[in-house]
């Protein structure tokens, strides 16, 4: 098997001080003698959809083994979302996503695997392993670590989202400190990505969707003794694409990458998925638009109300079938590309072939669907010329049209403090900027105030729009990736206090109600804020990255 990529570490005389350092650690010749499997695996103390994945490695190990290959685990960081949301951490974690991409790159290339296994379990993560990945197109084959239970908590079904609305109902006198602290203990029940569609989950399934992930992989619980079968699985699983040479970019393409698209719209995923998906495709070659979303919306029906957008949780969509019934669902307008190879070896349409929707109140009929466009929307207007994303799925029906005047703020924090103080009232256009990929730096994430605004009631009578992003937990008329953004002396950097605001979802369009000659002024004396962090690798990070109409990749 001299012809095995590992073979330029494990084979021939010239290769005696590598193996030398093999055996430093235990490894046998027969080992060596075997292809080498790369299992990249994110576990930590610190994520809960991470703190279990070292029994999944060893699953994974297991199946490689069993297969002829041999398992390398090697580690990658992971950010926890929840826990760096609202203060400083947050800059940190849409650019981790460029760090676990460059670093699986290097680990993979540096020491010659010949293929992969990606065990990760959340948000930047699960994007970011793919995305290096493909940069080293050898068999890969992700397995996450699977959706966290949902929470119960005064009768109901909960999910992280709760504790950060909780918040804002606690500060409206909503609610009791005893209240806050049922919920603050009750809807974390365990290890897994956190239990709603939001991103963590969104990108699991898209990556089943894709046909990288074996079926199962987005829904089945972190919990389940079937996560542990599937992760043995994987290790079999990318044993039979080595021997029958299926790389990461002959299941990566134009063509898997929208069956991606048509799965984001069905399922009503995170706005955070448009990023991803958008950098997914460069690193597989295809140069993906963002109008393309709206086309695929347009026609794609929405079949699926996961929290924060409804009541139900992964573990139900898991129930229900999972992702494969969805795919099945989608099949009967034709909507899917049925002939896509997958880990399994297998098309879409061989592995949908027998699959069953258990349960048409979780995942709707082609026929009976929530609505018949898809649950993300992309904005066009003297706002966001370059566009803007809103997870209109998760938007109540009277506010998807509003007109409001502007309450604008140059930063989270800033906006944060004038919700918990009761200054936004009903009616109002909340407008956070530089906090874009350059402004920000990074990007951050505005669950807190979009939490806030719920719990006070307020997310059926008041807009949020940002150049940062929002939490796949978010919900609401909530509008963010507004591109060029401020720091790039984007036109959302023009709006004043008390200026009104039109957010029109149907007709995919944000404007200020703003001539465009007084804007034109406004622009002659336009200053633009610094990035709020200059020093460290988000400094380098802030003069590198593009805009997130682009995916906020790095260039």
């Amino acid at each position: 098997m001299n012809n095995k990529k590992s073979a330029q570490v494990t084979q021939g005389i010239e290769k005696a001080p590598m193996r030398s350092l093999f055996y430093a650690m235990g490894y046998t010749q027969e080992e060596l003698d075997r292809p080498l499997v790369g299992i990249i695996s994110a576990k930590s103390d610190i994520v809960p959809g991470h703190f279990h994945l070292d029994k999944l490695v060893e699953a994974v190990k297991t199946g490689v083994s069993m297969s002829g290959g041999t398992p390398i685990v090697v580690p990658s960081i992971g950010v926890c979302d929840g826990i760096a949301m609202g203060h400083k951490g947050m800059h940190y974690s849409l650019p981790s996503r460029e760090l676990i991409a460059d670093s699986v790159e290097t680990m993979a290339e540096a020491h010659c695997f010949d293929a992969l296994v990606l065990v990760p379990s959340c948000d930047k993560i699960i994007p970011g392993m793919v995305m290096g990945a493909l940069r080293v197109n050898v068999p890969t084959v992700v397995m996450t670590g699977g959706p966290m239970l949902a929470g119960y908590v005064k009768g109901q079904e909960v999910s992280l989202s709760k504790i950060f609305e909780a918040v804002g109902a606690r500060k409206a006198d909503l609610i009791t400190d005893d209240d806050l602290k049922e919920y603050e203990q009750g809807v974390c029940p365990g290890c897994g990505s956190c239990a709603g569609m939001y991103t963590a989950n969104s990108v699991a399934c898209l990556c089943e969707s894709m046909g990288i992930a074996l079926p199962g992989n987005g829904t089945i619980p972190a919990v389940s003794n079937k996560r542990m079968l599937l992760a043995k699985h994987a290790g079999m699983a990318v044993m039979k694409m080595l021997d029958q040479d299926i790389k990461m970019k002959d299941i990566v393409n134009e063509r898997s990458i929208k069956n991606a698209l048509t799965c984001d719209m069905a399922l009503g995923c995170s706005s955070n998925s448009v990023l991803h998906l958008l950098a997914i495709a460069q690193e597989a070659g295809y140069d993906l638009d963002l109008k393309e979303f709206n086309v695929f919306s347009d026609k794609t029906p929405n079949l699926c109300h996961l929290a924060p957008a409804g009541p139900t949780h992964m573990q139900d969509l898991n129930r229900a079938g999972g992702l494969q019934a969805v795919l099945k669902e989608l099949s009967k307008k034709d909507l899917i590309d049925l002939d896509c190879m997958t880990v399994t070896g297998k098309t879409v349409g061989e592995n949908i072939k027998n699959v069953v929707n258990m349960n048409p109140d979780v995942i709707r009929p082609i026929d009976k669907p929530y609505s018949s466009n898809g649950g993300i929307a992309i904005l066009y207007g003297n706002i966001c010329p370059d566009g803007a994303v809103v997870k209109r799925s998760a938007c109540a029906p009277e506010m998807m049209h509003h007109v409001g005047p502007a309450r604008v703020f140059d930063s989270e924090d800033d906006s944060i403090q004038a919700i918990y103080n009761g200054e936004i009232h009903p009616g109002d256009v909340v407008v956070i900027r530089y906090e874009g990929p350059k402004g920000g730096p990074g990007m951050r994430e505005m669950l807190n105030p979009t939490s806030a605004l719920a719990g006070m009631k307020l997310d059926k009578c008041v807009a949020l729009l940002t150049d940062g992003r929002f939490s796949g937990a978010s919900r609401g008329a909530s509008v963010g990736h507004i591109c060029p953004e401020a720091a790039s002396g984007g036109p959302i950097g023009l709006i004043r206090e008390g200026d009104q605001i039109e957010l029109d979802i149907p007709n995919h369009a944000l404007n200020v109600l703003v001539s465009d000659e007084e804007l034109a002024e406004r622009k002659k004396t336009q200053k633009i804020l610094p990035p709020k962090i200059d020093k460290g690798w988000l400094k380098r990070y802030a003069k590198m990255v593009q805009g997130a109409n682009i995916g906020a990749i790095l260039k």
